[in-house]
């Protein structure tokens, strides 16, 4: 399904008509997904057939190339429903999203062969070490926390070029799924149904058409490829950890409504305690609050890429450090949660326990580390050496 198109609004609607469509199915295999440690293959066909991992795709080849507004929220609805799905979808519309901007022309005829859009997981942490030989190169090298790699039929990795008169380059090699092995190690506590395991290739030929850079002028697309990294990939941390936080308080007021504290006449329902209100009203302003900060930084960086350049280090550091902020505030809604949930939400098949422990799982990711607020610190204090990626 193609959701292209000039109009950013009819596109956005498009899209959260799409997660509203695989509502009920990734709902039905959240717990197949939990047991089986990988998204079960209903879900992954509804996913895909719905178009939701061509959210990142260039228009082109089919894509939504979707504006990064429009990404965080699609996100955040599917995080209200499965945080395993939203994780994936976050990840396999990034893993086939930027090879469709970045690849030449020749793998492109390849990766999508007969115009049909596969599927993708992809880590972008450069670990695999290469050697230059005619017409490609020679690829070794273990990543890990390749979510989804168990459904896709082509896998992403970082790979570092030497360079013999500057700094090595990072690039990224793009494998069939056939090709690389992949190892079974995914046993977790949080984002179990992600299926994030290691993968590795040993001496493997990648031919110079499956190679690609993502910081330079995309081949293809508009707009969206401009945003540069880490903002490329920000909007989507955020989506996921607002959409898991909103979830957890949603079922925290559900359920206040009937659980009760104290004894005797002492005793009352939750939603009546004068503490309980005071945290619930400063939690719910809190994952506002972190929604809006994060949609102003995005349309500002929109805007510089909707004139065709690459936000610069500020605005990627505010994006870095944001979406590291919504992350802690979805994280705070979830533990509040969790603790006035009372003995029940300590059963594994609880929602509120699963929010739990994905939450804490997603807010491990480098891209949303406390490393971010140094690098944001460095920009307030005027500091000359600021990076995005501190």
């Amino acid at each position: 399904m193609n959701y292209g198109g000039p109009d950013r609004q009819e596109n956005r609607q498009k899209l959260l008509d799409a997660v509203d469509s695989v509502r009920e199915t990734i709902i039905t295999g959240a717990e197949q997904a939990e047991a089986e440690m990988t998204i079960p293959p209903a879900s992954i066909n509804a996913l895909y057939d719905s178009g939701l991992f061509s959210l990142k795709l260039p228009e082109v080849l089919g894509g939504a190339e979707a504006d990064p507004i429009t990404q965080m929220e699609v996100l955040e609805a599917l995080a209200l429903y499965d945080s395993s799905a939203s994780w994936c979808v976050m990840i396999g519309a990034t893993s086939i999203g930027s090879p469709g901007a970045f690849l030449p022309d020749e793998g492109i005829q390849e990766v999508f062969r007969d115009g049909r859009i596969p599927r993708a997981a992809g880590v972008g942490a450069p670990t695999g070490q290469v050697t230059p030989v005619e017409g490609g190169y020679r690829v070794t090298g273990r990543w890990p926390f390749a979510s989804g790699i168990r459904h896709s039929e082509w896998v992403g990795g970082g790979i570092t070029i030497p360079n013999d008169d500057a700094a090595p380059e990072i690039r990224r090699a793009l494998f069939p799924t056939s090709e690389v092995k992949i190892h079974d190690n995914w046993d977790v506590m949080g984002l179990r149904g992600t299926g994030s395991c290691d993968f590795s290739v040993s001496d493997v030929f990648v031919p110079s058409r499956r190679i690609f850079r993502a910081d330079v002028a995309p081949k293809r697309g508009g707009a969206l490829y401009f945003m540069g990294q880490p903002g490329f990939v920000t909007n989507e941390h955020a989506g996921f950890a607002l959409g898991v936080g909103r979830r957890a308080l949603n079922a925290i007021v559900d359920l206040a409504e009937t659980k009760s504290r104290g004894r005797g006449l002492n005793q009352s329902v939750i939603a009546n305690r004068p503490s309980f209100q005071y945290k619930v009203g400063e939690c719910d302003l809190r994952l506002r609050a972190a929604r809006s900060l994060m949609t102003e930084i995005l349309e500002e960086s929109w805007d510089t890429a909707c004139q065709g350049r690459n936000p610069d280090t500020r605005q990627q550091t505010e994006m870095r450090s944001c979406a590291t902020y919504a992350t802690e505030v979805a994280l705070d809604a979830v533990t509040l949660a969790f603790r006035h949930g009372g003995g029940e939400v300590l059963q594994n098949s609880h929602d509120l326990q699963q929010c739990l422990r994905d939450m804490n799982a997603a807010a491990q990711h480098f891209m949303v580390s406390n490393s971010s607020y140094e690098a944001h610190g460095k920009f307030v204090l005027g500091q000359s050496d600021a990076n995005a990626m501190w």
